[in-house]
């Protein structure tokens, strides 16, 4: 059968909703006779999926992005496939098995990991979709964060400081930081220096990756109520952690840096993996122009390109312990940083 009769077939089938085993050979044989059909290779993606094969609609639906980024389809395609990994991954309990685990704090559902195709969602999904079809996975690890003894103790640190709040991370704390990369910070940390976990998709950001430690937000986006005096506030705390990362705190978060593959980050840019941690240090504490920077953040990275980051990546349990060291090791900082301002 030659390529325009595999096509016209198909098509057929795909209009009468048949994404079968029979159209799924017809796909199948079309991308590898014509690799760059963008459309075989959607249709494809589709027959994996109502079979169940995962792993396969994902490439599939990359090798139809990479062609055509625009794919409305297959960007709507890759959403589902999110959905139904959610789905798949998020244990099935009774409801009187339920109401009993709720009761027990060590019993928390872990947060599901982070892999490749949810990555590549991240970076292929338009802002506002990748936060829907992701926010399970993100909200999930915020609430499994919540259980951990470094929640505890920040959210006393803020109410000492005369802040609201009983949990540390508030369920839709979650938002689009553009194209390729979502963010999440504690309940109330807009204007302080912010308790932030970040994912960032490779086609945007170089790599895909997870960074979790201290950031802060330095500019005037959003719509945010007592937007100036909260920029005002931002400032101050942040020339507070210049001036404790400069005496006291510098030899110890030089260390932790060496030790913890921990980088800093300016605005819109990739983490300066290029830095040694005593020049990182250097540059927080050098730096004139914050304001015009907009963002500033210091703690721990992880990168999928790194079989052992990986690993904790795609591991629900593990990305949410390597998170909670991060946050744990860095609190005496942050902690200090609310006490000076």
């Amino acid at each position: 059968m030659d390529i325009t009769s595999l096509e016209r077939n198909a098509i057929d089938l795909a209009k009468a909703g048949n994404f079968g085993t029979q159209a799924l050979d017809l796909n199948l044989r079309l991308t590898q006779t014509a690799p760059s059909n963008q459309g075989a290779w959607t249709r494809l993606a589709r027959c994996y999926i109502e079979a169940s094969l995962l792993d396969e609609a994902t490439a599939a639906l990359d090798a139809a992005l990479q062609m055509n980024p625009q794919n409305t389809i297959a960007r709507n395609l890759q959403a589902d496939v999110t959905r139904r990994r959610v789905v798949a991954t998020t244990p099935i309990v009774p409801p009187r098995a339920r109401a009993a685990r709720t009761t027990r704090r060590d019993t928390a559902l872990p947060a599901a990991g982070f892999g490749r195709a949810e990555f590549a969602a991240l970076g292929q999904l338009q802002p506002s979709t990748a936060v829907e079809s992701l926010g399970p996975r993100v909200e999930s690890l915020l609430m499994a964060l919540n259980e951990r003894p470094f929640a505890a103790k920040a959210v006393e640190t803020r109410n000492r400081a005369g802040r609201s709040g009983a949990r540390l991370f508030s369920r839709n704390s979650f938002y689009p930081g553009g194209q390729g990369h979502l963010f999440a910070f504690h309940h109330g940390g807009r204007w302080e220096p912010q308790l932030n976990v970040g994912f960032f998709a490779a086609p945007q950001w170089g790599r895909d990756c997870v960074r979790a430690g201290v950031g802060f937000n330095l500019t005037l986006d959003g719509s945010d109520p007592d937007r100036e005096d909260g920029l005002e506030r931002a400032m101050a705390y942040f020339a507070h952690f210049q001036r404790m990362v400069s005496s006291e705190w510098r030899i110890l978060l030089t260390d932790w840096m060496s030790h913890s593959a921990g980088f800093i980050q300016y605005g819109d840019r990739p983490p300066s993996t290029g830095l040694l941690p005593h020049d990182a240090i250097a540059s927080l504490v050098n730096l004139q122009s914050a304001a015009e920077v907009g963002w500033v953040f210091c703690g721990r990275w992880l990168f999928a390109d790194q079989p052992s980051d990986a690993e904790i990546l795609q591991d629900s349990r593990a990305l949410t312990a390597w998170i909670d060291e991060s946050f744990s090791a860095l609190l005496p900082l942050w902690s200090s940083l609310f006490r000076a301002a």
